[in-house]
């Protein structure tokens, strides 16, 4: 069914949004249930992202897979309105606990509204381009799609992620930049008993680093934090240990912040590695993540659709804390990075009680809520005059070439 805006209100169209939504309910709930069996880590999601192509190719989108040279990435589009609009999907689960970020929510809720706008994409002036983004938990798919060009013809981008707690405005919830880099010590081995004069302790200079990040903590602004981990310190109790690696987290909501943090963290290795005599490299492990800048427009408008489908949201300023790739999206194109609560759940992210939170009943409902407000926020977009033009008016903006940024500390 195809709906004309020239002979059909709003209020219609908004209609057929949320009958085409719970139209393709059944099928994007099986794709979250399949996904967070499969519980494929970043950049291995290879049956994740093949099952989000399926659906996509059976609703009538052209798909490609392996999109823009990333393995694990599929891109799908329909329509050939001045509009585009690039929702994402995440896929991508944690190491041994599987879906406890709820990504299989995210697939399936921008698979579900990228199928229930298709039927007015024409005539609300929308092309819509759904991507699967991998390694959102490590790695930064986004960034690379972006380094790509994945987003140089996009005018507007969005997605929703599941929470617990309290339905929170898009507006009013901001998230860290962080970096992740992984530090390696040099020191000399020996026999631990018979002639530990004779080395330079590597491990000693891992946990002295750690302790001197603990210090600093004590010191840290407001919304920063750090994170760190002896990932090799030796490998057997009668050998001093000559090499060690820690991997190193940096986050802080402002980049300012984030880049001085980092300068005071490597201080805290530099310090290591003087008063134990060991050398000291560091390099960057993942693509560092930005903090989300909310569009104003379709911040507005994503918590007046939440609203109405039940689910107002408290619009008091919050820091999350986390970070998303999706931070560097929104440096570059309007966004809106929204989240809904899986009801009746007190379970934290990164738990296994998350996981089996997002296969329960109330994940499904969250999804197909979760599927009508994207599609929803992306009619608003198509239909309100001023927010389209606004959006036009800034993707016109831009030069070639202004979406493929990356981001460093």
């Amino acid at each position: 069914m195809t709906v004309s805006i020239n002979t059909t209100s709003q209020d219609t169209l908004r209609d057929t949004v949320r009958e085409s939504a719970a139209a393709v309910g059944p099928s994007i709930l099986e794709l979250s249930h399949k996904v967070h069996a499969l519980a494929e880590i970043s950049w291995e999601e290879h049956d994740s992202a093949a099952a989000v192509a399926a659906v996509l190719r059976d609703g009538g989108f052209e798909v490609t897979e392996r999109a823009y040279d990333v393995p694990t990435a599929v891109e799908a589009v329909y329509g050939t309105g001045e509009l585009t609009v690039v929702i994402c999907a995440e896929y991508d689960a944690l190491p041994e606990v599987g879906h406890a970020c709820g990504h299989n929510m995210i697939a399936a809720a921008g698979v579900g509204a990228a199928l229930a706008l298709k039927p007015l994409a024409d005539a609300a002036g929308l092309r819509i381009k759904l991507l699967g983004t991998p390694a959102e938990e490590h790695g930064g798919g986004k960034v690379s799609l972006l380094q790509a060009g994945a987003w140089e013809d996009a005018a507007f981008s969005l997605m929703v992620h599941g929470m617990t707690g309290t339905e929170r405005s898009a507006s009013a919830f901001s998230m860290a930049a962080v970096e992740r880099f992984e530090v390696q010590f040099k020191g000399s081995e020996a026999h631990a008993a018979g002639a530990p004069d004779k080395a330079i302790n590597a491990g000693a200079a891992a946990s002295l680093a750690l302790m001197n990040m603990a210090v600093l903590r004590q010191h840290l602004p407001e919304n920063a934090n750090t994170n760190a981990f002896i990932s090799h310190g030796g490998g057997a109790t009668n050998v001093i240990a000559g090499d060690a690696t820690v991997q190193v987290e940096v986050r802080a909501g402002d980049v300012d912040v984030w880049r001085d943090l980092k300068r005071r963290v490597l201080a805290c290795f530099e310090g290591a590695a003087i008063a134990t005599g060991c050398t000291w490299t560091h390099r960057q492990t993942e693509h560092p993540y930005a903090p989300i800048d909310t569009h104003a427009g379709l911040g507005k408008a994503w918590d007046a659709n939440m609203e109405a489908v039940g689910r107002p949201v408290d619009t008091t300023p919050i820091f999350g804390g986390g970070s998303s790739d999706m931070g560097n999206v929104s440096q570059v194109v309007p966004s809106v990075h929204g989240m809904v609560v899986v009801r009746n759940s007190t379970a934290v992210p990164h738990h296994p009680d998350f996981t089996a939170a997002a296969i329960s009943p109330e994940a499904d409902e969250a999804i197909l809520d979760g599927a009508t407000v994207l599609a929803l926020t992306v009619l608003d977009a198509a239909m309100d005059t001023s927010l389209r033009a606004e959006l036009l008016e800034l993707q016109a903006a831009r030069v070639p070439g202004a979406t493929r940024v990356t981001l460093e500390a």
